[in-house]
């Protein structure tokens, strides 16, 4: 049985987040130097790189 806890299931979703964040960065129409930027700060900071992708990170094109 596993028995993950709530650090476990926190862990899971901001897991599953960074590679939400890092596919809509991979769609957005920013330039490849800042894709690759937005990638590393997502990668090394999961969390706090995927609260400010949220808010800075580029925009797919069409959207708001």
């Amino acid at each position: 049985m596993m028995n993950m806890g709530y650090g476990g299931v926190f862990g899971a979703l901001v897991l599953i987040g960074d590679i939400w964040a890092i596919i809509n960065i991979f769609q957005s129409s920013a330039s490849n130097e800042k894709k690759l930027i937005w990638i590393v700060a997502v990668a090394l900071l999961p969390l706090l790189g995927l609260v400010l992708w949220f808010f800075l990170g580029p925009r797919a094109p069409g959207k708001g």
